[in-house]
Order: C-alpha cells, then structure tokens, then sequence
C-alpha cells in the first residue's frame, strides 16, 4: 500500500514519523566510491556525509571513483527519481583536462554529435579554455556511463582530469573538494520545479 506525507500510520501501537527530507551538495574528492557501501573498504560517498549528519542519504546518480566534482545527495525519492531521468534534460558541466588538445575541426564535429557504441552522442555545449587548450569545458544532459570519457576517447585522446562544475544550476563555488553543505531553500525548491515537482513548504514543515 502507498502511504502519502498526511496519512498517519500506527504500527503496533506506535505512530511511525517519516524522516524529514535532507538535501546535500557534495564536492566529491578523487578516489572516493558514488556508492552506498563498498566491499573493498574504499571510502564513500555516503559514510562521509552519514558520519558528519546522521542522516542516511544517496546520491543522486554517480560519478566515476576518479571524477571529481558536484554530487546532489538526499532521501528524497522523488527528486532523486526525477533528476536521473533523461526525459528532464538536467544539465551537468564537467571540466575536462585531455591528453592532448583536440583540433578546431574535431571540436566542430563533437558539437554537431557523434555515434558511440551504445547509440549518437550530441554535447548541449563545448567550450575551450582560453588559457590551456587541452581543457574543455563540456555540458550534457545524459547521464550514461563514463560518457565524457568516452567522448574525448573517440577522437583517440584520454582524459587525464575530470571534474563536474555544475550541476542542475548548482556550482562549487566556495565548496573545496571533499566539503559539502547543505542546500538552501531556494536550491531545493528550483530543483524541484526543474523536474516538475511541487516546491516544499519549509514553514509548514517546522510547525
């Protein structure tokens, strides 16, 4: 049975409470696991900010052990649900070190879209740092496997630093990597429309 935020449930005698909803922005660190748990011992996403809250939250999507970068943490499904789904368009933006800089003509051609092994690839936009040309700056809205790397693998260069910058908005500005905090209110609820939800009221909460 599906159990809405105003039903109240009594189990054995016992109102059950719903945990209330956090909302976490992550600056994830290299060699650390977009996991809940890891069997090899590696550190976590998740024991990181469990240890400094209390609360058990996952993250939104993954990123790869050795990117680095913006990570949405929460409990809230709905959201989490949502911001994955592709038909939501959510754009990320990564910056991209490459092994060597990629020419003018292969930077038009990952632009206008090319055809990776599980289907056509089309970047929403590609920019290249004025101050090193071996640096992009690359937005999507997928969210496959190791797309990145495999964009910049097609043309036979390597990524040799990746980082998320930004993500559904949201930047690392004043975030240093391994820090995190919690989203404002504004944050959560302009996540929220973004994916078609109806915003929180943070005030009815607290009553």
């Amino acid at each position: 049975m599906k159990v809405k935020p105003t039903d109240k449930v009594v189990v054995e005698g016992q109102t059950i409470s719903l945990e209330p909803f956090v909302y976490i922005l992550l600056n994830k660190s290299r060699d650390t696991i977009s996991t809940t748990s890891d069997e090899k011992g590696r550190n976590t996403v998740s024991e990181a900010v469990e240890d400094a809250t209390g609360y058990r939250v996952y993250p939104v999507g993954r990123l790869d052990r050795d990117t680095m970068g913006l990570l949405v943490m929460t409990n809230d499904g709905d959201l989490a649900h949502r911001l994955m789904h592709p038909s939501y368009q959510v754009k990320k933006v990564y910056e991209v070190a490459t092994s060597r800089p990629l020419g003018d003509d292969e930077l038009r051609q990952l632009v206008s879209g090319i055809e990776l092994e599980d289907g056509p690839v089309k970047p929403e936009r590609v920019l290249r740092s004025v101050v090193d040309p071996s640096v992009l700056e690359i937005t999507v809205t997928e969210g496959r496997n190791h797309l990145i790397r495999r964009m910049i693998g097609w043309f036979g260069a390597e990524v040799v630093k990746l980082k998320r910058v930004r993500y559904a908005g949201l930047t690392d500005k004043n975030l240093r990597p391994g820090r995190w905090r919690y989203l404002k209110m504004r944050e959560i609820n302009d996540l929220r429309r973004m994916v078609k939800l109806q915003p929180l009221d943070f005030m009815k909460e607290q009553e």
